[in-house]
């Protein structure tokens, strides 16, 4: 590729989780950050049904008109039931370069997005397949970094199998009074819970499993600080300085709210002051994370750290938010990497995976077999 040439990135976002706003936002920043002499950039709107829009009808609600509208005029033009109607307007990415997906949630941080684009044989930013599902489930999550020795907080994985077996009285003897039910398979706080009776936990179990069939009942950390750190890389990934995040004493916890809707009463500290202790043994745990879940180009890695000074990981984020408030961009910014450079960097950073995974599947050749004596036969 001639060096004076525009790269043409896909920028896919929105999606069928609850996340979709949020995912709008992020790819409005993105697009602002790009650098224009260096991008053409296409827009793919993935519409809450999961259904692909071209960029034409993409840009008309990037501007402002009204998504459910613009949706109907062009899926009405789609024969669905042809099983490839959700990704046909998908038929513009013959010239693009690179894929930037920012679908959050469901579909797009859990490994699907990833598969996609590895079929259509494209670069894309971001984790795979493999590093992104397991990343996304919280269970499956805790049992790598428990494998690789990161700490995490404690909890008992429920099915609707095995739920009933489960009562607040008997997992909060194992776990303590004060329990978060989580779904194993969703983002940004959605359907999860603290609880302290068997009444707020029965109803939380019901809600939980509303987004997931397996769902996490966790231990609490006593007055946690939350903290953040950003990292960025491939097989040598680097960390951001650490973020803190202060909710409001009334919230019981960062909600989708504090983060996406109203985030007046919360306070983030880019980058916190903490003990250097703290600080390294942190990068440390989020580098280690990062490798142990095979990632890739990016990830946000969040934090408990307990009134003692104990940290565990939280959650580990691999399609962080890029909104005004995220502090994914916000945590490399205070480490001296602009929104700009960092948009450049995690293009490069899929095109060195791509052209890295394209060698081994295109250019191995396996050794030949070995000359067999006859004789011995």
């Amino acid at each position: 590729m001639e060096n004076n040439k525009k790269l043409h990135v896909g920028l896919i976002f929105g999606g069928n989780s609850s996340e979709h706003d949020v995912s709008k936002r992020s790819a409005h920043n993105i697009y602002d950050a790009m650098d224009k002499s260096k991008y053409d950039v296409s827009l793919f709107l993935v519409t809450k049904g999961g259904y692909f829009l071209g960029h034409d009808a993409s840009s008309r609600v990037f501007d402002g008109e009204p998504e459910d509208e613009v949706a109907k005029q062009e899926l009405s033009k789609l024969d669905k039931r042809n099983p490839l109607a959700p990704i046909l307007n998908l038929g513009e990415v013959s010239d693009i370069d690179v894929f930037f997906p920012i679908i959050h949630g469901n579909l797009g941080e859990d490994g699907t997005i990833q598969g996609l684009l590895r079929l259509l044989q494209k670069p894309y930013v971001g984790s795979g397949v493999l590093g992104s599902a397991m990343s996304f489930d919280k269970d499956i999550t805790k049992k790598i970094l428990k494998i690789a020795g990161v700490p995490t907080t404690r909890y008992k994985l429920l099915t609707p199998l095995t739920a009933e077996r489960y009562t607040y009285e008997r997992l909060s003897k194992e776990l303590g009074s004060i329990l978060f039910v989580k779904p194993a398979n969703q983002g940004s706080s959605v359907g999860i819970h603290k609880v302290e009776s068997q009444e707020a936990y029965s109803e939380a179990i019901r809600d939980a499993f509303r987004y997931d069939s397996k769902v996490l009942v966790e231990e609490a950390i006593e007055g946690p600080e939350e903290l953040e750190i950003s990292i960025l890389g491939n097989h040598h990934p680097i960390a951001s300085k650490v973020g803190a995040i202060k909710v409001p004493a009334s919230d019981a916890f960062y909600t989708y709210d504090n983060k996406f809707v109203d985030a007046s009463k919360v306070e983030f500290d880019v980058p916190v002051s903490i003990p250097v202790a703290l600080a390294q043994q942190l990068t440390k745990m989020g580098l280690d994370s990062y490798r142990a879940l095979g990632l890739k180009g990016m990830a946000r890695i969040d934090f408990l750290v307990s009134q003692d000074g104990k940290p565990y990981v939280s959650e580990v984020n691999t399609l962080p938010g890029f909104t005004n408030i995220s502090l994914y961009p916000q945590l490399f910014a205070a480490s001296g990497i602009s929104y700009s450079e960092l948009i450049d960097r995690l293009i490069q950073l899929a095109n060195e995976e791509f052209e890295r995974q394209s060698k081994i599947l295109y250019d191995f050749k396996p050794l030949p077999p070995k000359d067999q004596d006859v004789d011995n036969k």
